[in-house]
């Protein structure tokens, strides 16, 4: 958990999400902090324009048988340009929630722009916004669209609403999200259009939508109310909540908790190892008890040995060339039982140790993962003392244990199997002070000793079921170095892009996923070849950036402006000379014929 009982799984990690919450922080502070503007520099989120787009919009329901944007449309006409703008930004804030499965991004971008366009706005959504329109936080069905205007005029009235707040009272409730979500639900709505009991509760997608846009951390990606108290009320969960809370919100974060304790990891409500327990497939009953074990690769502890078969298979999905690559660390493993994947950003690491170890544990619930970051301690990873709630509201303290604890008793339950912890950037902490005595046990798999918060006479080993793979980026000048203590315990495996697997991996996706855009590969081997020109080859460009399905030359520029440039900007401190070598159309067109139509 984060401070302020912020549960951390709650935020989607979907590829390219973190553009979608980036957007939703624009939005706070450009309607919420200031009467700014997501797409120009003027002022639009005004008093004055949310009360002209009430009286134009939401005290005028419009009772005909045309489209959503026909009605809007009419509703409008005669309205001043800064009123379509505002429609438009609102729309866009909407859509932020609503996932690609749904509506194209494509799709959210040209009906934005079609409200711009009602009145000739000449306006541009910047590209960054234009980013956050996918993938989406939230799955949803039809409805969701046809009520498209009773979410719109959530938006519209909240924010008014929230204009009649004092400053001070505003950035209070920015700073607690309960208090946040307390002025949400208690929008007195003035509206005809809202106003009716009835359509009030045609906002409740939207109220739940907005936590979570704005306070990721806090509350969950569910837009369903109804989901939400499914899962309060689920028998599995019914241990899960500690004293009489009543929130379901509250609720939802105890259970949340207690899973990822169990699991030692993140998870989604809606996985399909977790939705069972509360939303059960039709004709179905819900599984009315939590577990966390599972049958799956048994392999009695004594180092993972898939069959070749199966490494092939797992290769051809990861696009590696053949399953050498695989092989060598399933070797490494079985000797040592810790490895290292090292290597610039976007070469795969993370992504190649959570596939290898589901595949090699044969389940998701053998598998853990942690991310260490400098504040990160002993009493985080291994066990320490955390507050706690006690009968009579005194706050106390207990023993927790941390991930590292957790997986160690479920490979101890289960002897049997191969159980995995990662540890995603482990260089990022204080490693002697996160380790700890583990040091010892690391390498000494065969021993016991007391941890620092045991009982007295109370020994612990690390059991030789439990293999540890972390990551570590090489190009973060800003991580602690491995000392030669760690390095002596772990073996490490190299991602580098000029060698396998990552050299020709970008190639074989594309190609795989019939993409027109082999050129990009040529523009990336031309960038890794400068950086290594200027000393950074420690810094090369990865792949993943560009492993994305529809890859377009739009959606390329997006990515080398915002991810690829940004991250050279840095590894070159700032050289605007050298800098300027890494423009995208010089680096496509050096050495290139002419480019024909298409990608």
């Amino acid at each position: 958990m984060k401070e302020g009982g912020q549960v951390m799984g709650s935020r989607k990690t979907e590829t390219g999400v973190e553009n979608v919450y980036a957007a939703a922080q624009i939005w706070v502070d450009e309607a919420l902090r200031t009467d700014g503007s997501l797409f120009t520099q003027d002022a639009i989120w005004t008093v004055e324009l949310l009360e002209d787009i009430q009286a134009k919009f939401l005290n005028r329901p419009y009772q005909g048988r045309e489209d959503t944007f026909q009605k809007l449309q009419q509703q409008l006409e005669g309205s001043r340009p800064e009123v379509y703008q505002l429609a438009a930004e609102t729309l866009y804030f909407q859509y932020l929630i609503h996932h690609e499965s749904g509506i194209k991004g494509t799709t959210k971008q040209e009906r934005v722009n079609r409200v711009l366009g009602w009145p000739g706005l000449e306006i541009a959504i910047p590209g960054d916004l234009i980013a956050g329109l996918t993938p989406g936080i939230a799955r949803v069905g039809p409805s969701y669209s046809s009520g498209l205007p009773f979410y719109l005029g959530f938006l519209i009235e909240f924010v008014g609403q929230w204009k009649g707040q004092p400053q001070n009272e505003q950035e209070r409730l920015l700073r607690d999200p309960w208090a946040f979500k307390e002025f949400a639900t208690n929008i007195d709505f003035q509206s005809e259009l809202l106003r009716s009991p009835g359509n009030v509760a045609k906002t409740s997608v939207q109220r739940h939508a907005i936590l979570h846009l704005v306070y990721p951390d806090t509350f969950e990606q569910i837009v369903s109310g109804g989901h939400k108290t499914s899962i309060v009320k689920a028998k599995a969960f019914a241990d899960f909540c500690e004293g009489q809370e009543v929130d379901v919100d509250r609720k939802v974060q105890q259970i949340r908790r207690t899973i990822e304790e169990k699991k030692g990891g993140d998870f989604d409500f809606y996985d399909e190892d977790i939705s069972p327990y509360w939303k059960p497939p039709k004709g179905e009953k819900p599984v009315e008890v939590f577990r966390t074990g599972g049958k799956g690769n048994q392999s009695g502890g004594k180092g993972t040995q898939p069959s070749g078969e199966s490494l092939q298979a797992l290769a051809a999905e990861l696009y590696l060339s053949d399953d050498k690559f695989l092989k060598g660390i399933v070797s490494l493993l079985a000797e040592k039982r810790q490895v290292i994947f090292q290597g610039p950003p976007g070469t795969g690491k993370t992504y190649v140790a959570r596939k290898l170890a589901r595949h090699l544990a044969g389940s998701a619930e053998r598998v853990s993962l942690v991310q260490f970051h400098p504040s990160y301690a002993y009493e985080d990873f291994v066990q320490g003392f955390r507050p706690k709630r006690m009968d009579g509201g005194q706050v106390g303290f207990e023993l927790r244990k941390g991930p590292l604890l957790r997986a160690a008793e479920r490979a101890q339950q289960e002897p049997e199997a191969d159980h995995y912890l990662i540890i995603d950037e482990i260089n990022r902490g204080n490693l002697a002070t996160v380790f700890g005595e583990l040091y010892f046990l690391l390498e000494y798999r065969d021993a016991e000793m007391r941890l620092q918060y045991s009982d007295k006479g109370e020994e612990f080993a690390l059991p030789k079921n439990l293999f540890i793979i972390g990551t570590m980026n090489t190009a973060d000048r800003s991580i602690a170095m491995v000392d030669l203590a760690l390095r002596r315990r772990f073996y490490f495996v190299e991602f580098l892009p000029e060698e396998e697997p990552v050299k020709g991996l970008l190639g074989r996706y594309l190609e795989k996923n019939r993409t027109n855009a082999g050129w990009v590969v040529d523009v990336v081997d031309k960038a890794n070849g400068l950086l290594k020109t200027y000393g950074a080859s420690d810094a090369a460009i990865g792949p993943s950036y560009f492993m994305q399905k529809g890859l377009t030359p739009d959606k390329v520029a997006l990515i080398w402006k915002h991810s690829v440039l940004p991250y050279i900007e840095e590894r070159l401190f700032n050289d605007r000379e050298r800098l300027a070598e890494f423009d995208l159309e010089k680096l496509r067109n050096a050495n290139a014929p002419a480019q024909t139509e298409g990608v």
